[in-house]
């Protein structure tokens, strides 16, 4: 279905103003009141939630969920029925409401003041995900507005917390906020109009290296921390390439390392004219769909063991390898479910060219959904290069094809037995 200008017109004026919300992590209760007044005015049912810091505890993905603010901070959806909506699926659209601070200093224009460039689109939140979430809402309420004869019912959720891993989705997945099972979902993070089916995993681990200060005119007398860093380092980059070898997923053949491991932040030492006598590392290591991230770190303890053990000091002062933060569980799901193949029907009717199922080296909100049971898909516009930058950007083009897209899915799947 083609996407009329009028919807054209409300799209982009629902995008800018949800793109001024400065909806960092614990700030997105306006934002998020918003969108329910919206969504009611559009005809939805509104539904919301708060996520239960004691559920978040319960749950892998929290290491330390009692770090978590859940204050303030709902969830909110909106169900459409169509037909007799019992005798048909329940198709999720989902998007997450935050987004990542901002460095304001490397921004060319202010964040949360969007800017157009022609078909070009930039602010926090552009690509990751608000222009998503718009179209998650606009895809439904033009559907409901069609005429179609369909049975069913599509919910359209703005869940927060995901770049904390998922608060809301979380709170959705466990417990069911709505008063009818969920038969699919559609998260949009920015695929490149690529339907992605598998979602990696990682191990999010804070190393800590104990060495002996002493004078920089001395430092024979010390201990530095950084050459046994280095071996540690060393040893893990040797663990990944050995890992890109023996452990394969057809849908991660693209990428040069399909497993990375990243020290992501080092700290080490206090004073120039001291011996660095303490490093402190953040480590992200990749987990492949079909393992288990408990496996995978299980792996690279191993791998750190083995270097203690060949070194006289790290032996009697061993380093210290815990999780930190949230962890990202792996996901996949059949290539073969019903909203796959609803998800490839409406992406042929616009000349999506490639229609394979392809896997993302990162974590997203799918997990917890396929974790509950519910056949999961990432699909959206733009791409996983702009989300987190400066300057972020969507060009609108795309924004209006995954709209349109996602409206044909929703026919598609609620159309006769597709989804059940």
């Amino acid at each position: 279905m083609e996407f009329p200008e009028q919807y054209d017109e409300q799209l982009r004026g629902f995008t800018e103003r949800l793109l001024t919300f400065e909806t960092t992590s614990g700030n997105e209760k306006d934002a998020q009141m918003w969108v329910s007044n919206r969504l009611s005015e559009y005809g939805f049912e509104v539904y919301t939630w708060t996520a239960d810091a004691n559920e978040l505890a319960d749950c892998s993905t929290f290491p330390n969920a009692d770090a978590i603010d859940v204050d303030g901070r709902p969830s909110v959806a909106g169900v459409l029925e169509f037909g007799d909506p019992d005798a048909g699926p329940t198709l999720v659209l989902n998007g997450h409401i935050d987004v990542v601070p901002v460095e304001e200093s490397s921004w060319e224009t202010d964040p949360f003041d969007p800017v157009w460039d022609g078909d070009s689109l930039t602010a926090r939140g552009a690509v990751d995900m608000k222009s998503n979430l718009a179209a998650c809402v606009f895809a439904a309420k033009y559907l409901h507005e069609s005429d179609h004869d369909l049975d069913g019912r599509l919910v359209v959720e703005s869940v927060v917390g995901e770049e904390e891993g998922g608060v809301g989705a979380v709170a959705a997945a466990l417990s069911n906020p709505y008063p009818f099972e969920r038969d699919a979902a559609i998260i949009t993070e920015p695929t490149e109009l690529d339907i992605v089916t598998a979602v990696e995993g990682s191990v999010m681990m804070n190393l800590e290296i104990e060495g002996r200060s002493a004078h920089a005119a001395t430092r024979w007398e010390g201990e530095s921390v950084l050459p046994h860093f280095e071996r540690i380092r060393t040893a893990f980059r040797d663990l990944e390439a050995e890992r890109n070898e023996t452990v394969t997923h057809e849908l991660y053949e693209q990428f040069p390392i399909s497993w990375p491991v990243n020290f992501g932040a080092v700290t080490a030492g206090s004073w120039a004219s001291s011996v660095p006598a303490s490093l402190t590392a953040q480590v992200r290591i990749g987990v492949a769909p079909g393992e288990t991230n408990a496996d995978v770190e299980s792996a690279f303890r191993d791998q750190l063991a083995t270097v203690v053990a060949d070194d006289e000091w790290l032996s009697d002062h061993p380093p210290t390898f815990e999780r930190r933060a949230i962890q990202f569980e792996p996901a996949e799901i059949n290539t073969d479910e019903p909203v796959v193949n609803a998800v490839q029907a409406a992406m042929n009717r616009h000349g999506l060219s490639n229609t394979d199922p392809r896997g993302a080296t990162y974590g997203a909100d799918s997990r917890h959904y396929i974790g509950a049971g519910i056949p999961t898909v990432l699909f959206g516009a733009g791409s996983i290069t702009q989300a987190h930058f400066p300057n972020e950007t969507v060009e609108w083009s795309e924004v209006l094809t995954a709209t349109e897209v996602l409206a044909d899915t929703a026919a598609e799947f609620l159309s006769s037995d597709t989804g059940r």
